[in-house]
């Protein structure tokens, strides 16, 4: 949503709220039933950042925590596993090497969780606005990764909110997160 979007729907109803960084805009709810377990949003780099916060916002305004976990490639991927339960992941459309070890396929290889996979459009070289991303992450034979559509980040944070309000966790002892990845 661009600015001058919020402003309409501002004049509308003035206890909405305008995300600059996700480009959506949000109001309270009523009554939300809050989840036990966290949601972690992770990116590769920061050109996920606009999807990744969709899906971050989005899951939260549904009564979830969540750990966002932005840039990854340049650290360890593995630095958050321990309290991973779902993951929703962006992918750029022309993934680096550092990405290539951050994909929601080679994610679910660390985690005890389902992996949301979100291909995004932006890249360079042969990415085709993300066709490549989506490609990629639909073939993938990873077992418990999901795939939304490009640039889905309210659909993401809409599953793994849908995934952590299931008794999914139930069957858990200890408290765990689930993951986002971008």
């Amino acid at each position: 949503m661009r600015p001058e979007h919020y402003e309409a729907v501002r004049d509308l109803d003035d206890d909405v709220e305008y995300h600059r960084d996700a480009r959506i805009v949000s109001g309270e709810a009523e009554e939300t039933v809050k989840a036990r377990n966290a949601i972690c949003v992770v990116t590769a780099g920061t050109s996920d950042l606009p999807v990744a916060e969709e899906a971050a916002l989005t899951a939260e305004v549904l009564g979830n925590k969540v750990v966002r976990v932005y840039d990854a490639a340049s650290r360890d991927c593995t630095a958050c596993s321990p309290e991973l339960e779902p993951l929703i992941a962006p992918m750029p459309s022309s993934p680096s090497q550092a990405w290539r070890a951050l994909s929601p396929a080679s994610s679910a290889v660390f985690v005890d969780c389902p992996v949301i996979g979100v291909p995004t459009s932006v890249g360079y070289g042969a990415s085709f606005h993300g066709i490549s991303a989506l490609l990629s992450m639909l073939n993938s034979c990873a077992s418990g990764v999901s795939v939304v559509n490009i640039d889905n980040g309210f659909g993401a944070g809409y599953i793994a909110s849908q995934i952590n309000h299931t008794g999914f966790a139930a069957y858990k002892e200890e408290e765990k997160m689930k993951i986002l990845y971008f």
